[in-house]
């Protein structure tokens, strides 16, 4: 957007494209459905390796404050809507539900060192992350999904 004085705000960020299969598909998009959960407070999503198909959407939701159920239920719920939403092509079937999501001090999320920890890379850890510990939080997220590969 451009004001009256001719400042221009940017108001969204350049999303992160993902190949599944040959469809390239938006992961701000996938994001923009699983945010839309009633459930879910916060949202991201990652594009991890996989051997078949290139590479698959990997979503990680943190809860609203309150919600006390079954955090399998949940994953389930989202998968559903995604697959309503977007469709089968998106082919999301791995969601973890996270107590927080891997932040710069500034709140950027670090989308793309998570999927170096899902793809089992090498990654530097940056100057900005707000708390490092997270990242061992996301690993272990990660774990009941079948990664991080390797």
């Amino acid at each position: 957007m451009k004001d009256e004085d001719g400042y221009v705000w940017i108001m969204a960020r350049t999303d992160d494209v993902i190949n599944v299969a040959g469809h390239r598909l938006s992961t701000g998009a996938m994001e923009e459905v699983l945010a839309a959960h009633p459930d879910v407070a916060e949202c991201a999503v990652i594009g991890v390796a996989d051997q078949l198909k290139g590479q698959l959407p990997m979503g990680f939701v943190c809860l609203t404050t309150g919600v006390n159920r079954p955090h399998e239920e949940i994953g389930k719920e989202c998968v559903k809507l995604m697959r309503d939403k977007i469709g089968p092509v998106a082919a999301f079937k791995l969601v973890a539900v996270v107590d927080r999501l891997p932040k710069t001090r500034s709140g950027k999320i670090l989308r793309g060192i998570m999927g170096k920890i899902a793809d089992g890379a090498d990654f530097k850890m940056p100057a900005t992350i707000d708390d490092p510990v997270i990242l061992d939080e996301i690993r272990e997220a990660m774990k009941p999904l079948g990664y991080p590969a390797g």
